[in-house]
């Protein structure tokens, strides 16, 4: 007998990048941060309380929310805190979105977009990318709500902050939000400016690039108190508590070190327009990228994918249209990006 429901039967998950069990490979495929968190992490840890474990976590994550709000410059009451920006998201989409037609958003961008718009029945309006995978404010004008990750994903590509505001006035009716997990990379600045001006902008951002915590699971957002509050609503009505002790006090261990995320950040940021460089020697379309990534255009993208497996180099194919000549690199660390550049010189002179 079949017991799922026609809404489970009809859903398209989310497919993450492979994550191996073995050792031995260079991950280039999910975004990670190839550096530690900041040692004030491994601190927090050390000197976090056992026996707290046995209590519940504050519900609200309250000091977490009080110093993220002193990292952006926001007040607490406009911050709300989830398990990963992936929840933040999809309890925004259920909060301001389910049912709603005419939300727009690109074509081309975050995988999970179109998996929330089936699980809470969003009529999402689809809007191509240009040719040259740019966003056009213009196409995004009059919805019910807009959801757009700002830089891309999997493009690499930035909005300026203008852009930005020119997209919240153009959509009075619905609630506007923007996706930042890369913005700490893209030498923009964070549409959380507009947020005291702007009622309907909600912006996302996560602890998982930029401060190395992609395995903690901690994301935030920040917007009118009222967003913040519808937010709530559903969680509670979901989740009491998505964030537990440790993933508290260690978030806040790691945004308390704004230096050290700067260095790291700086760090990757070399890497990447050297990487980028090196790979448009060898003939290469690449994307200009304001991420922890490229997106590359390459001969043979998906047998150049499967080279890589071989050797144990786990990049990120899409063997869809449009982009299924591409291939997206996460940006590691000097060392993982001449291995990388070397196999892709090997294989080339293999063909």
């Amino acid at each position: 007998m079949d017991y799922l429901s026609d809404k489970a039967k009809g859903l398209k998950p989310y497919i993450a990048g492979i994550q191996p069990k073995e050792s031995g490979w260079i991950k280039l495929n999910t975004n990670e941060n190839p550096y530690p968190p900041s040692p004030r992490v491994a601190e927090a840890l050390q000197n976090a309380s056992i026996q707290s474990l046995r209590l519940y976590p504050d519900g609200d994550s309250a000091g977490l929310r009080e110093a993220v709000a002193a990292n952006v410059g926001v007040s607490a009451e406009n911050v709300f805190a989830g398990n990963g920006s992936d929840e933040v998201l999809a309890l925004a989409f259920q909060a301001f979105f389910s049912g709603k037609n005419n939300v727009l958003t690109p074509d081309i961008s975050y995988g999970f977009y179109p998996v929330w718009s089936g699980m809470y029945g969003v009529g999402a309006r689809v809007i191509p990318l240009y040719e040259d995978f740019t966003v056009r404010i213009g196409d995004y004008h009059n919805g019910n709500g807009v959801i757009l990750a700002n830089p891309n994903a999997p493009t690499g590509m930035a909005l300026s902050l203008p852009e930005v505001e020119e997209l919240v006035r153009a959509n009075p009716c619905g609630v506007v939000m923007i996706d930042e997990a890369y913005i700490d990379f893209s030498g923009v600045a964070s549409a959380v400016e507009l947020v005291g001006r702007y009622s309907n902008l909600l912006v996302v951002r996560t602890f998982s690039k930029s401060h190395s915590l992609a395995g903690l699971r901690v994301g935030y957002a920040i917007g009118d108190s009222r967003l913040i509050d519808g937010l709530r609503a559903v969680k509670d009505a979901f989740h009491s508590y998505p964030l537990g002790i440790l993933a508290q006090a260690l978030a806040q261990a790691a945004i308390s070190d704004a230096g050290y995320c700067a260095e790291t950040v700086r760090r990757i940021i070399v890497t990447r327009d050297q990487t980028a460089s090196k790979l448009r020697g060898l003939g290469w379309r690449v994307l200009p990228s304001q991420t922890n990534f490229l997106f590359v255009e390459a001969e043979n993208a998906k047998e150049l994918y499967e080279h890589l497996l071989a050797h144990q180099i786990l990049v990120r194919y899409w063997d869809m249209s449009r982009i299924n000549r591409f291939l997206r690199i996460t940006i590691g660390t000097d060392a993982e990006m001449e291995v990388l550049i070397q196999c892709i010189e090997k294989q080339r002179k293999q063909r």
